[in-house]
């Protein structure tokens, strides 16, 4: 069975929503907080499912314990599908939130609503101590906003739209959130995947 799992991130935000999304299956989650000596994992892969599996892997090893990555693009249709693999330093190796926020806005200026189409990727990779992997992949559709609304989430949550609850993701509660969001999706499909093959992954 397995007992611990390694969140391979450092972005708090992201540990919490991933610690929610697997923290009923009775194992014990991890952060890297509580590894210093893991390394520091260049994000240098030139699709969300490279990033992800060499995330994965390189903790996997580093702590002799099972690790999960996730690793999340934003394809936005009037710009080509840019920012992409690239949303996290879209303006720039040290952006902040607000930052990538800005600058997606002002490249969407004067793009009406029906064009501003949009849809966030999340590839997650479940990574044994002997570098085998799995992965799990979650989409939501949506649009971009024309101005920043909500104070919850993080990212490009206040500028993403979802059209059936009418709210950007920044509007939602985290529980709101947890249940539609593409790490939701990407992750309910790992937490089957942990369930279903826990002897294999723990050995």
């Amino acid at each position: 069975m397995v007992r611990e799992l390694v969140l391979a991130t450092r972005n708090r935000h992201k540990g919490e929503e991933l610690a929610a999304l697997l923290g009923d299956l009775g194992i014990r989650i991890r952060t890297l907080e509580e590894f210093p000596g893991a390394p520091e994992v260049e994000e240098d892969g030139a699709t969300c499912e490279a990033n992800a599996i060499k995330k994965a892997k390189a903790i996997a090893r580093a702590t002799g314990l099972p690790a999960v990555a996730d690793d999340t693009g934003l394809e936005v249709d009037a710009l080509g599908g840019r920012p992409g693999v690239y949303a996290a330093r879209y303006a720039g190796e040290h952006a902040t939130y607000e930052d990538n926020c800005r600058k997606l806005l002002r490249e969407l200026s004067g793009v009406p609503n029906e064009k501003r189409t949009a849809r966030f990727l999340t590839i997650a990779a479940l990574a044994t101590v002997d570098g085998n992997v799995q992965m799990t992949r979650g989409v939501l559709d949506g649009q971009i906003t024309e101005r920043q609304a909500g104070t919850q989430g993080f990212g490009y949550d206040p500028v993403f739209f979802v059209p059936e609850l009418g709210k950007t993701l920044a509007e939602l509660s985290p529980t709101e959130k947890n249940r539609i969001s593409h790490r939701a999706r990407a992750f309910s499909k790992m937490r089957e995947l942990l369930l279903q093959h826990s002897e294999h992954v723990g050995a």
